[in-house]
C-alpha cells in the first residue's frame, strides 16, 4: 500500500545488510496487516553506528533491528536495556521514545523458545549446547527460564565456554569439544549454535548414538534449512527444530512495539522469507 505522511518507519542496521531477510519478513507483515508502515535495511559501518543510531532517535524512526557486528555496541549505546539484553549482553531490537530516549531489548531467547515451542514439547531437563557465542548465551538464558536442569556447554573454545558458564550460574557445565559424543547421554535438548554445518562451512562432526530418540535436536543454521545434524537426527526419530522459526519469532516483539500488531509466524511467511 502507499505510505502517507504519517507513515511509521523501522528498519535493520547492519554492516553488511544486504544478506538480512528481516525487511523481506516486516515487509510480509506490514503488507498482511495493511500497515502505513516500511522496514528500511540500513547499511551503517561499525565505526559510524552511535551517530546513526542518534540520528534515527531523533528523525521520527519508531526504532530498528540491530544485527552483526553491531549487537554489543547497541547495548552499549541504549539509555536502557531489559533484563534479557543484560544477561546476554547484546542488544538486537531498539525502540525510539518520544522524546529520542534509546530503549534497547534482547528477543534471540525468546526467538528460540517460541520456535521450540512451535514445533515440539519442551519441558526441561538436560540440555546440550554446541558453541559459546552470542547465539549461544541467548539460547542458554531461553533454556534456564523455561526448565533446564543441566546446560552441557561444548565448545572448541574451551576458555570461551568457561568464561560463558561463570557469567551466567551454576546450572551451566563446561565438556572439553573431545567428550562431545559422549554429553549427550540422557539429553532431553540438543542445540548447534556454531556455524558448522551452514553453507561455505565445515560440517559438524557430532556422533549421535547416546543421544535418546525422545529428544529435541536444534540448528540455528537456516542456510540449509536441513543441516546434516538435522538430517541424521531425523532420520533415527528424533524431532528436530530448524534455525529459521528463531529468526522469524524474534522479531515479533519489535514489530509490535513499532507498529502497533502482534505478528504470527506463519507457513506462508516461512515460505515466503525462503524464496529465492
Amino acid at each position: 500500500m502507499m505510505l502517507s505522511g504519517a507513515a511509521k518507519i523501522a528498519g535493520v542496521m547492519g554492516w553488511p545488510i544486504d544478506h538480512s531477510r528481516s525487511p523481506c519478513l516486516h515487509g510480509f507483515w506490514l503488507n498482511n496487516h495493511r500497515i502505513d508502515g516500511a522496514y528500511i535495511p540500513l547499511a551503517v559501518a561499525p565505526e559510524h553506528f552511535s551517530s546513526v543510531l542518534i540520528g534515527l532517535s531523533r528523525s521520527g524512526f519508531r526504532g530498528v533491528n540491530v544485527t552483526v557486528p553491531h549487537k554489543e555496541q547497541a547495548y552499549r549505546s541504549c539509555d536502557t536495556v531489559d533484563e534479557d539484553a543484560k544477561r546476554i549482553g547484546a542488544v538486537n531490537t531498539i525502540v525510539f521514545g518520544e522524546e529520542g530516549q534509546i530503549h534497547g531489548s534482547n528477543t534471540d531467547a525468546f526467538g528460540f523458545i517460541e520456535n521450540i515451542r512451535q514445533y515440539a514439547d519442551f519441558i526441561g531437563g538436560k540440555s546440550v549446547v554446541l558453541g559459546a557465542g552470542g547465539a549461544a548465551r541467548a539460547v542458554c538464558v531461553a533454556l534456564l527460564d523455561n526448565g533446564a536442569t543441566e546446560i552441557q556447554l561444548i565448545n572448541r573454545t574451551i576458555e570461551r565456554a568457561q568464561k560463558l558458564a561463570s557469567e551466567l550460574g551454576s546450572k551451566i557445565s563446561v565438556c572439553n569439544w573431545k567428550t562431545r559424543h559422549d554429553a549427550l547421554l540422557d539429553a532431553a535438548i540438543l542445540v548447534n549454535t556454531t556455524s558448522l554445518g551452514m553453507v561455505g562451512q565445515p560440517p559438524l562432526d557430532l556422533t549421535l548414538d547416546l543421544l535418546p530418540t525422545s529428544a529435541i535436536v536444534s540448528d540455528i543454521v537456516y542456510v540449509p534449512l536441513e543441516t546434516n545434524l538435522l538430517a541424521k537426527a531425523r532420520a533415527r526419530g528424533n524431532n528436530v527444530v530448524d534455525g529459521l522459526g528463531m529468526l522469524l519469532h524474534q522479531a515479533r516483539p519489535g514489530f509490535e512495539a513499532w507498529f502497533g500488531v502482534r505478528p504470527e509466524v506463519t507457513d506462508d511467511l516461512r515460505e515466503f522469507v525462503l524464496k529465492p
